[in-house]
């Protein structure tokens, strides 16, 4: 854990891109491959689930530094992190160890089969071995909220550094369902075994938002627009006689959309879609709401099946008869594409996002501004002799989203943030009018500037009515702005009224709370773009 520790303080103590990659190399390079393996998996979202509830690490904590709950309640918020605020209170550690960072993963994964006084030794004994640094990150391994402030992008590109192995490859050998317990650090970084899993995809390609004028970007002929449709990123990976679906997050969810078992009859083997994966009814997408119901299900119910049935709206092919696709232009692996949906029968659970013609882009803004009638978001603007790229890259691909919903709301209750923002007001509930009434409707907690923030924190001490926790109940006398992205009926929340994606836009000094929208409005856009 001390190699562990002095990486970590290492890409603590720099916001220096060069240096990250140079300390993450070193690592690499002398680092045990058990600890190596652990870092990448760490680095890459898959942690240890957790095995201790915080309740119970708030608790023995508190009587470790014989402190009173209340104290640790108090002094969590302010630090803002759980495992920093453990750390801080904890006495010194009585004794040494130079245990690795995968023997502490195995003890933190194995309180799992204990009971409750066999877990509260095992963690009060390694507190108490563990200086300050190696216990912080213990208690993040605890509580499996770890992360590192690394993107997986620069620990491959430190770990190509390291080993000789390109970039690129690493990329797509760190995709997949792969975890410490099932793999080695040979076999996954080191070994090269093309059929070593059939189903791993390759890494995706990410738009940036376009927020210049689209004119900027050159001919209008330099480019293919298509639709950016509403639903989830996913890969379908066709290869061996079986199908895969996975998320951008690198989730394995070929379970949740069984329809999409058939693309095994139609699709030939050694094939891999990109698209978005949507519900999709009576040949037009169904609103979001419709596929989130099925997100989080590992097994979906009949009912469930017939009201939201999905397809794959494929708009890329980066793998064709076996063969890897991505370095050859948009054009050509589009031609690729449209002639494999082409063959596939209309019961296929496939179907091909149409390219928009344009001769101007002024055709384009026309059918960006009707996105919204079609269930899409916007466009999307792809360079013709593009590559298919690895993670977001500026220059050749775009989304060009159409413009955010608005609501003028009041705010009514707020909550101090976590981390650099501890000792401010950041996280908001707002409410709209209904009749002389003001019902909560949704919360935001991002799109001030800290100079706002700080604003906002000011008055909203000396204007408390009441707390609740964390909570305060605010005078409502201010009117934000909020943007969202979409709205949609929730039986979950008072209002009867879901957005997604809120953000603060602006904060309406200027506009009387009176002026605020209410619940008809939210309706009267809900029956529009619900």
């Amino acid at each position: 854990m001390n190699r562990f520790a002095q990486l970590f303080t290492a890409l603590d103590q720099t916001t220096k891109t060069n240096a990250k990659v140079a300390a993450l190399a070193a690592y690499f390079r002398d680092a045990p491959d058990d600890d190596k393996l652990w870092t990448i998996a760490l680095l890459s979202g898959r942690r240890p689930r957790r095995t201790v509830t915080t309740t119970s690490l708030r608790e023995w904590a508190a009587e470790k530094a014989a402190i009173p709950l209340w104290l640790f309640e108090e002094s969590y918020p302010i630090v803002g992190d759980l495992a920093e605020t453990i750390a801080l209170i904890l006495p010194e550690a009585a004794q040494t160890s130079d245990h690795s960072l995968s023997h502490w993963i195995t003890e933190i994964r194995g309180l799992a089969a204990q009971d409750e006084p066999a877990r509260k030794a095992a963690i009060l004994a390694a507190w108490d071995q563990l200086p300050s640094t190696e216990r912080f990150l213990f208690n993040k391994l605890i509580t499996g909220g770890f992360r590192i402030g690394v993107s997986q992008k620069l620990m491959t590109r430190a770990l190509a550094q390291a080993t000789g192995v390109e970039e690129t490859t690493l990329a797509h050998r760190l995709m997949g369902d792969w975890t410490p317990e099932t793999t080695t650090f040979h076999d996954l970084v080191l070994a090269d075994d093309p059929t070593a899993d059939l189903s791993k995809p390759f890494p995706f390609y990410l738009a940036y938002q376009l927020d210049q004028p689209p004119e900027d970007l050159g001919p209008v002929t330099d480019w293919i627009a298509e639709q950016k449709w509403d639903g989830i990123r996913g890969q379908l990976v066709v290869r061996g006689g079986h199908h895969f679906v996975w998320s951008r997050g690198e989730e394995l969810m070929t379970d949740r959309f069984p329809e999409l078992a058939a693309s095994v009859d139609f699709v030939p083997p050694g094939t891999v879609l990109d698209g978005e994966i949507l519900a999709w009814q009576n040949d037009a997408p169904l609103p979001f709401s419709a596929l989130q119901k099925r997100i989080g299900r590992k097994t979906v119910p009949k009912k469930l099946l017939q009201d939201a049935p999905v397809i794959l709206k494929a708009y890329d092919l980066l793998e064709h008869q076996g063969q890897d696709l991505r370095d050859r232009p948009m054009t050509q692996r589009r031609k690729l594409l449209e002639d494999l949906v082409a063959s596939l029968p209309d019961t296929a659970p496939v179907r091909l996002s149409p390219m928009i013609e344009a001769i101007t882009w002024d055709d384009l803004a026309e059918a960006r501004a009707a996105s919204r009638s079609l269930g899409a978001e916007g466009l999307m603007l792809k360079r013709k002799d593009s590559p298919y790229r690895v993670g977001r890259k500026k220059g050749d691909w775009w989304k060009w989203k159409v413009d955010p919903l608005s609501v003028d709301a009041v705010m009514i209750y707020a909550q101090q943030g976590h981390g650099r923002r501890a000792n401010l007001f950041t996280d908001f509930t707002f409410a709209v009018w209904d009749g002389n009434d003001l019902v909560p409707f949704t919360k935001a907690y991002s799109g001030l500037t800290d100079a706002e923030f700080r604003q906002i924190t000011q008055w909203v001490r000396k204007n408390t009515l009441e707390r609740y926790g964390p909570v305060r109940a605010v005078r409502p006398e201010q009117v934000f702005e909020i943007h969202f992205e979409g709205i949609q009926a929730s039986p979950r929340h008072k209002s009867g009224i879901a957005l997604r994606f809120p953000r603060m836009s602006r904060w309406r000094q200027d506009k009387p709370i009176r002026e605020a929208n209410s619940l008809a409005d939210l309706k009267d856009m809900l029956a529009v773009y619900g």
